[in-house]
């Protein structure tokens, strides 16, 4: 009795292994050029911009449903139509610097029917506080000499 339980329960497991292989590789998959970006030094008051690329590398069209960014102050964009295998499409992630001086890494997660349908994407970088009323330094020009 036994022997046949076992045997049951190790075909019912290896049925149930072939159907989740077949069914993950019909879907989409991800495959980001990158999954983070750091816009290094930043003046407060600036819209730091990034554009994450991906490719659809799975076998069926690829549908984001959602991207969350991880506060306020981060606003998303994405392709919003279906992108069939083989083809891009980009998440955009823009950074509202005003009055937050000081590091920062924010996580924007997109949601999908991919084969991973939880991704994560992190922007980080530094914002460097611009004093109200001082005027930005610039390098003096060089004088210019007539012969």
């Amino acid at each position: 009795m036994k022997t046949i339980l076992s045997f049951a329960l190790a075909l019912g497991l290896g049925l149930s292994a072939i159907a989740q292989t077949t069914e993950t590789k019909d879907k989409p998959a991800f495959k980001f050029k990158a999954e983070t970006h750091d816009f290094g030094k930043i003046k407060e008051g600036v819209q730091a911009t990034h554009e994450f690329e991906f490719t659809n590398t799975g076998k069926g069209p690829l549908i984001i449903s959602n991207v969350a960014a991880s506060c306020g102050c981060t606003t998303p964009d994405w392709t919003r139509e279906p992108i069939p295998p083989g083809k891009t499409g980009k998440i955009k992630a823009v950074y509202n610097s005003q009055g937050r001086p000081g590091q920062f890494t924010k996580q924007v997660t997109v949601t999908s029917n991919a084969d991973e349908a939880t991704k994560v994407l992190t922007i980080s970088g530094l914002v460097e506080k611009v004093e109200p009323g001082v005027p930005e330094t610039k390098p003096a020009a060089s004088p210019v000499s007539k012969p």
